[in-house]
């Protein structure tokens, strides 16, 4: 007598569907986490890239403005080419200034990311997690603080 292939029981496949459920459940979130902690970091290196130019700028004694820093807007920021990132003030200090929006996770909109020059010439990475409703601090880049 030949016997028949049953395939699974219901309950095998609402075993298997619930142990997925899990498995996604815990890693959505994690994924979630290092695509902002990623997204934080872009925008920290790209604002990390205009610190060069400011500084020639500065020693030229020249007018800040994004034109003369090879600013562009980037797909995780708000503003456009027109808006200014930079500041310089008469005593040597200033920063440099974006706000997370656009692209970025919304728990991530709204932060400001900014590199802030004191008078010895001195840049320190600071980043205003006020106006970001689902901030972390283990979205913080290496050598950034929150304020």
């Amino acid at each position: 007598m030949q016997q028949k292939d049953q395939g699974f029981t219901l309950i095998e496949l609402m075993i298997v569907v619930a142990v997925m459920g899990i498995l996604a459940s815990l890693a959505i979130p994690s994924y979630q986490g290092f695509v902002a902690k990623t997204q934080v970091g872009l925008v920290v290196s790209e604002l990390d890239t205009y610190r060069t130019a400011y500084e020639a700028n500065i020693e030229d004694r020249e007018f800040i403005n994004n034109g003369g820093l090879g600013s562009m807007a980037s797909q995780f920021t708000i503003g456009s080419a027109a808006t200014e990132i930079a500041t310089a003030n008469a005593d040597g200090s200033g920063h440099l200034q974006v706000t997370l929006g656009g692209r970025v996770l919304g728990s991530l909109a709204g932060a400001v990311v900014r590199f802030e020059r004191n008078t010895d010439g001195r840049w320190r990475c600071v980043i205003d997690t006020d106006g970001a409703t689902g901030w972390r601090n283990s979205y913080l880049p290496a050598g950034c603080v929150a304020s």
